[in-house]
């Protein structure tokens, strides 16, 4: 007893530098903190499988219903892509001047301060994630179970079965290893890709044959409104696109490494998300797309006959790895909070010898097991989608205020102001116009999001609690390290 327990670290380093951190690691006190595993192409995989879930294979037809004509729906597509884009570019900036994991939270707290970083955090951790999360979990059962069931729809209490199974797989292997979670990604961001690029090479064919009577645009809807909410379909299915900034203190050479994964996801994702699109017309009329919940399958049933099982095989292949995208960096989101002393400290610590955040892993599972009991989590998402755009619109307005307020920072990548304005200048017209055609789910979304003002004022602006309490939560958290074997982040392991 009393000896130090040496942290678990690769026994043959990546490269002389690696083997240089981890010296100094071990070295340094024995100190447990989260290590720079991540590649570029790592980041690559993790932007792609995280954008790529469900909605590519869901969207399209929320996109049609509101633009009226296919032509209008693809630009539409075309635009929400550049719009991520540019909203990307400005994330690398951030992400290379504040290397904090948590990203827009982290960005936040830095320029504006503790209460607005924990409303965002607020509505970040406890609805918005675990809700996704849930809802792409159910998306991979149905697209298993489907195939069993020709005649009716899978029983509920199966499809949520296999989707809590589906969580906590996933949750086993991020708490594993930070490796076994980016091989996960890596490959079925591969098989998600080979899914689309079937589907694009079937649309080229049609395309080759004539088959382009419906890229018109006949019906287009003028009214701004319903446009407005044609791009929310749209980012929809892009959402994601930030999430490699929220473990980026996990990525090698952030500054290297964070603009090319972004550059090459985003382009990657949008070009295949517009051929997909077309893909899609090339057989199917605006009236079967907007009567179908499951577009893709739909066009395998048409187009594939005794192989249109593949398509929802390689949906569920890449909802999978969209959960698991989600829970890789939702659980970052949490430490970062943590760390912040937002959240409980036992969400900063990590496992002594897997060297994962355990804690705000499992935290951010059990919260979407949770939801998986509701029937309302689509509702939910519904409600706070304004408030994700409004936050992440808050984030790319901290690029001009820094330059104002903190110009002494260091930004190895410095964007040209035009972009942060352009995109809080769209931001503004895809939250505020939405309000004026849905004023009860905004009012509902804002009710969502001001629960988290007494939380904040009661667990994080009351520092003087009474010592009850504060030995109550001081119990807790070395009952649950205990239980899980944490230390803090900068903490000398010791038995």
């Amino acid at each position: 007893m009393g000896e130090k327990i040496e942290p678990k670290y690769d026994e043959v380093p990546q490269n002389e530098e690696n083997a240089a951190k981890d010296k100094e690691q071990t070295e340094g006190g024995g100190a447990v903190r989260l290590q720079a595993k991540m590649s570029l192409l790592n980041g690559v995989t993790v932007i792609v499988g995280s954008i790529i879930g469900s909605g590519i294979f869901i969207s399209p037809t929320g996109v049609l219903v509101q633009t009226g004509s296919v032509n209008m729906a693809l630009i539409v597509w075309v635009v929400s892509g550049i719009f991520s884009m540019i909203g990307a570019y400005c994330y690398a900036e951030l992400g290379c001047m504040i290397k904090k994991s948590g990203a827009d939270y982290a960005y936040i707290m830095e320029t504006f301060g503790p209460f607005l970083a924990f409303i965002r955090l607020w509505v970040e951790c406890m609805i918005v994630r675990p809700c996704s999360q849930a809802i792409v979990a159910l998306t991979f059962s149905i697209y298993i179970l489907t195939p069993f069931f020709p005649e009716c729809s899978p029983p509920t209490e199966s499809v949520r079965l296999l989707a809590a199974a589906c969580i906590c797989l996933l949750t086993f292997i991020n708490c594993w290893d930070v490796k076994w979670s980016t091989l996960v990604q890596d490959t079925f961001t591969y098989a998600k890709l080979v899914a689309l690029f079937i589907i694009i090479g079937t649309g080229a064919y049609q395309l080759c044959t004539g088959h382009t009577e419906y890229f018109t645009f006949e019906n287009t809807e003028t009214d701004l409104t319903k446009i407005s909410l044609a791009f929310y379909s749209g980012l929809f299915a892009y959402n994601g696109w930030n999430y490699l900034n929220f473990v980026i203190e996990e990525l090698q050479d952030p500054v290297r490494n964070l603009p090319r994964a972004i550059a090459i996801s985003l382009i990657t994702v949008t070009v295949t998300y517009v051929f997909t699109n077309v893909a899609f017309y090339t057989t199917l009329s605006p009236l079967e797309v907007r009567g179908s919940t499951a577009v893709a399958v739909t066009f395998a049933e048409r187009l594939y006959g005794p192989m249109a099982w593949i398509i929802p095989v390689f949906v569920a292949m890449s909802t999978f790895g969209a959960v698991n995208g989600i829970l890789l960096t939702s659980s970052r989101l949490f430490y970062a909070g943590a760390c912040e002393k937002q959240m409980p400290e036992i969400l900063t610590m990590i496992q002594i010898s897997r060297l994962t955040p355990t804690p705000a892993v499992l935290c951010i599972a059990l919260l979407s097991l949770l939801y998986l009991m509701s029937d309302n989590v689509y509702s939910l998402i519904n409600y706070v989608g304004f408030a994700t755009w409004l936050s992440i619109g808050l984030a790319v307005v901290c690029v001009p205020y820094l330059r104002w307020k903190r110009p002494d920072l260091e930004r190895p990548i410095r964007v040209n102001l035009f972009f942060p304005i352009i995109y809080i200048i769209a931001t503004i017209f895809i939250t505020v116009v939405p309000c004026i055609a849905s004023p009860l789910d905004t009012g509902r979304g804002a009710l969502i999001i001001l629960t988290g003002v007494p939380v904040y004022f009661v667990f994080i602006y009351w520092k003087n609690k009474p010592p009850c309490i504060r030995r109550a939560l001081f119990a807790f958290t070395v009952f649950m390290q205990k239980i899980m074997v944490v230390v803090g982040a900068e903490e000398p392991v010791r038995v």
